[in-house]
């Protein structure tokens, strides 16, 4: 199996809903990164043999495959084709596995992978709200195969974060003291530049708008909850978010073709699913099933990205993993930075990588939940020297 490298990775800033990017049309936001990747790897834009991006609720200006219009909407070469792949939260990161595969079989060389939400344009769930003009009240509304398994259980993402907090028995202290570490993480990293080398800032926005100074525990303990009787609260959840982020995945031959540098090697690849009632919980067993594949222990992971699309699916898989919290979201999660469906998976490898290479770490792991009960997860090997990819950081004036 031939190996495969990331050569390059770059994402817009990360912006709030209703924010600097709001207005921005999503193949334009996708254009934008995939003109940066380009740029900065300095590879011939022809010599890219497909693009892979991930979007979730692709109606309206996310349809008619988002992926290619992107790189059109970039003034890229139209020989170039492009796919978009939804597995929900993790479709971006599955973008990435399916590049990485392509490169690995020898099917390709050169591979873009990423993905792009703008959620101030396209609501949240607006596939699903779409549907019950045809009669659907749920995806799940209709299907005797479903309502035999799972009956009419109420499916939704924030039910299954109280169930996740019920069966791991996590507080609402617990889970706005983590929220809190999340902000204060994020603000320390855009004040002293450690996002700066990932990030093309696009238009006036440069950095991430989400993260709050003004929070703390005591304005999140009065905010009501979601979920009536439940303990989680929009201040323990991720934030809708608009961005776009892309990735170079090349072969061998390509690294030596193009005289790339890489900046890491694809380490292993897998996905796994849980219960798609609680939904949420899948990195759990997910991450377990990929150390063992990979021979790795949790010990020997330098930094994890593990997306907060709610604080209990990372309390809880701290607690099942025994992972060290300092090496979990270094630089802040999505309760702070936002969660752009789509694109938070390239967003976070991005990340990964940059942190990573920063810090001097060898072995970098990605996981996040995804609709339906799933979870992929990326390990990835840090190829470069500690403090070549970072500018050097200084708090901002």
């Amino acid at each position: 199996m031939t190996e495969a490298f990331i050569v390059g990775a770059v994402r817009t800033p990360v912006g709030r809903r209703g924010g600097g990017l709001a207005g921005v049309h999503p193949a334009d936001l996708g254009a934008h990164a995939l003109r940066a990747l380009m740029d900065r790897t300095g590879v011939d834009p022809s010599a890219v043999e497909d693009v892979v991006f991930g979007c979730v609720d692709a109606l309206g200006p996310q349809a008619g495959d988002i992926a290619r219009t992107c790189w059109l909407a970039a003034g890229l070469p139209q020989e170039v084709p492009g796919v978009t792949v939804d597995r929900q939260c993790g479709s971006s990161q599955q973008a990435v596995h399916f590049a990485a595969m392509a490169v690995q079989s020898g099917n390709a060389d050169l591979v873009v992978a990423g993905g792009v939400q703008n959620m101030s344009m396209v609501p949240i769930g607006y596939a699903m709200t779409a549907g019950q003009q045809l009669g659907f009240a749920t995806p799940f509304h209709g299907s005797s195969g479903w309502a035999a398994r799972y009956g009419d259980q109420e499916v939704s993402q924030f039910r299954g974060a109280e169930l996740m907090a019920d069966r791991w028995e996590i507080t609402r202290e617990e889970m706005e003291a983590y929220a809190c570490e999340s902000h204060r993480r994020a603000l320390h990293a855009i004040d002293t530049g450690r996002f700066d080398d990932e990030i093309s800032p696009y238009n006036a926005v440069t950095i991430d708008e989400g993260p709050r100074r003004d929070t703390s525990p005591a304005r999140m303990a009065a905010l009501k909850p979601l979920v009536e009787g439940g303990r989680l609260t929009a201040a323990v959840s991720s934030q809708l978010s608009d961005a776009a982020a892309a990735l170079l995945i090349a072969s061998p031959a390509a690294l030596r073709a193009h005289g790339l540098t890489p900046l890491a090697r694809i380490h292993h690849l897998s996905v796994r699913a849980d219960d798609p009632i609680m939904m949420l919980s899948a990195p759990i067993p997910a991450t377990a099933r990929a150390l063992a594949k990979s021979g790795l222990k949790i010990g020997d992971i330098d930094v994890v990205e593990i997306n907060e699309a709610f604080a209990p699916v990372v309390l809880a898989w701290l607690k099942e993993t025994g992972a060290d919290p300092a090496r979990v979201n270094p630089n802040g999660g999505a309760i702070a930075l936002g969660h752009p469906l789509g694109a938070t998976g390239a967003r976070l490898m991005t990340s990964l990588i940059h942190e990573l290479t920063s810090t001097g770490g060898r072995y970098g792991l990605q996981t996040m939940c995804e609709g339906g009960g799933q979870a992929n997860v990326t390990i990835i090997e840090n190829l470069r020297p500690a403090g070549t990819s970072h500018a050097p950081r200084a708090p901002r004036a």
